[in-house]
Parts: structure tokens; sequence; C-alpha cells
């Protein structure tokens, strides 16, 4: 069992050196080479694209699409995930359509399926996701988009504090797709914990030792109604991909409150880079340690002690000519995962990003040279 470590205290971690490091940039960031967008399709939002080479050698999309007559808020009240594929990372892609959507009734994950992550395990395919129930809410999810911005607002946030972390599992990436157990494969902790409030944006690490390493992002009900949420990440193990997972005493893992009550991050994505210093690996989207537009990179020797944050990506800007649509979450990337090699290296850069012919959001790649 680990022993407690945390980022905030760890030895490799000072917060008095965050302005030295704030021009800190990656190897990982000096390799990207940006490709294109992907996923453009009229009348969805596209958001959360997951890739994995197939046993075809063609590149497979599990992504996250939402109609845009819910709007940008549609992720976690509306959205489904789905099935695309393509000869190359940068496309053209071919929809294959749904395979996982809310199963309705009164489900933990009864109406949104949203942050899908894909991996082989074994013989078969793991799908982590995020969902969200709205059937304890006095409207129907059809009825939402009818209501004003303001009078949203509360669905909004009601849904968003329903987040939990589900699995799937398939023997083929074309399904069909069976979801492990009628609970969350990782629900919220106990009152008065960090996570005590949500739990999202799930991220699997196949630790070399066997285990099963879910990282995953939470956050507590104190810091959620006083400026909604300090978002951290923490670990739970499993021996079996199908769980159960153990929330780890060390945790939160990753946590950058005490640099600022509202210093913090989302969106990882983790890894395991054999023949490296520090092979596990991690990338997450910024939420104020350097800014709220740029990338986090961290590296580790044993996946529980991180070092300091480098830039992994910059603004979006910094790769993508493109005018800014006047969009609120503009200019920035989301939802980083990767594209891995039959050896364990990534390849490409899977984004989310606002924007696009249509003016809503899709995917985005970049190389890694």
């Amino acid at each position: 069992m680990p022993t407690k470590v945390s980022l905030s205290d760890s030895g490799r971690f000072n917060p008095q050196h965050v302005a030295s490091i704030a021009d800190q940039t990656s190897k990982f960031e000096e390799r990207l080479n940006p490709l294109g967008r992907i996923l453009e399709i009229e009348g969805y939002h596209v958001w959360c694209c997951s890739p994995i080479y197939g046993p075809d050698g063609r590149v497979h999309v599990f992504y996250s699409r939402w109609k845009n007559e819910y709007k940008f808020s549609g992720w976690v009240s509306a959205c489904e995930v789905a099935h695309a594929v393509a000869d190359s990372p940068e496309g053209p892609y071919q929809d294959l359509g749904v395979v996982l959507k809310g199963r309705g009734g009164d489900a933990w994950d009864s109406w949104a399926i949203h942050n899908p992550t894909i991996q082989k395990v074994g013989d078969c395919y793991a799908l982590f996701y995020m969902g969200s129930d709205g059937s304890s809410l006095d409207i129907e999810q059809s009825d939402l988009p009818s209501l004003s911005d303001e009078a949203y607002e509360k669905y909004y946030t009601a849904l968003v504090y329903k987040k939990r972390i589900g699995l799937a599992l398939a023997d083929s990436l074309d399904g069909p797709w069976e979801r492990v157990g009628n609970e969350p494969i990782l629900n919220v902790g106990k009152s008065g914990e960090w996570d005590d409030a949500v739990v999202s944006n799930p991220s699997l690490l196949q630790h070399p030792n066997g285990e099963y390493w879910l990282y995953y992002k939470g956050w507590d009900w104190d810091t959620g109604r006083r400026f909604n949420g300090n978002r951290k990440y923490g670990l739970a193990i499993a021996k079996d991909i199908a769980g159960s997972y153990i929330k780890q005493s060390v945790n939160p893992i990753v946590d950058f409150s005490n640099i600022g009550e509202r210093v913090q991050c989302e969106d990882a994505y983790t890894w395991y880079e054999n023949g490296t210093e520090f092979p596990f690996k991690m990338i997450l989207r910024d939420m104020g340690f350097f800014n709220h537009e740029y990338g986090l990179f961290l590296e580790s020797s044993d996946g529980l002690e991180w070092g300091n944050p480098q830039v992994a990506f910059k603004d979006a800007p910094s790769y993508f000519d493109e005018s800014l649509p006047g969009l609120e979450r503009q200019g920035r990337f989301e939802r980083p995962q990767l594209l891995i090699d039959s050896e364990g290296k990534p390849t490409h850069l899977f984004c989310a990003y606002q924007g696009g012919k249509f003016g809503t959001c899709s995917g985005v790649v970049l190389q890694i040279s």
C-alpha cells in the first residue's frame, strides 16, 4: 500500500518556485506539430476525443457529442459517446454511431455520458466515462432547450454535482459495450472528504505490476459551495479492470490549493513510458498554475509523487491560426488525450477546441514528432 505522498508537500514541488518556472516549456510541448481539426459535425457539439489504434491498423476515436439545441452546457445534460474511424490520425473520419448514451430511468447515468477514455486491456477494451443523473429534477430532459440561460442555471449546477465515474467493456472496438454493474465504478467520498461532492475525468494507467491505477478529478462541498470547487486529483487502484477500485490514503495526490485557494487543474491523461527516468507521465489542463489557457506536464518515478509542472501545450492560437469566434471558453484546448503506439510511446495529441466551421466545438489533432 502506498504511503502518503502529496504534491503540495513533496520535496520535488515548491510553490515558491512557480514564478521562476512560469516560462518553462517541456520537451513534450516542443515536439507538437498541429495537423488540424477533426469531427466537425453539423448540428452537434463535439468534445472528449479519445483515440486508439485498432487491430485493423486504423485510428478509432471515441468522442462526446450533443445536439446544438442544448447549447454548450449540454455536455452534462444530454451528451452521448460515439465512435469514429480513420486511416490516419488527422482523418477524415467515418462516424460509426453511438456506443453509449444515458440509460434513462433513475440510473446514476440516466441523462448524460461524457469524458470517454479508451484503452485496450488484455483481450478486451475498457471505456471509462463520466455519467450524470437528472431523474430527480423537476423537469424533463427534452424541455431544457426551451429554458433561458438564467432558468437553466439551477439544473446545470444540479447535474454537475451528480457526476460520477463508470466503465463499459467490450471484446471489440465495434462493441457491443456492456456497463460494469448498475452503480458507478467510482463514487464520491464520505462527507467531509476532499472528493465528497464530485468525481469525474477518469484516466486509467495500467501499472507494470499488473494493477489498474485510476486517476480521477474530485472536489469537495466546502469549496464547491463557495466557488464551484477546487479541482484536485486522486488515485484508486484495482486488481481487476472491473474493480473494485480502492481510493488511496495518499489522496489527493495532485493538489495546488496551497498555492492559492482557486489554483487547480482538470482533464488529466496519464501513461507509463518505459525506459525513461520518470516513467509515469501526466498531462492536464491548467486552471491557474501558469494560467487558464495552457496544459501542464508532470512526471513521476512512482505515480504518487509528482514533480514540478512544466508547460505541456500552450494556448490554442499558438498552433492554429483561426479567428476566435467570441465563445466563452475560446482559445484553449481541453480534454487532452493521447494516441499511443505499440511500443507505448505517444504519437499524437487529441484535444477539444471551441470554434470551427460551425462555430461550436470539435476535436483537434497535433502530431508529437
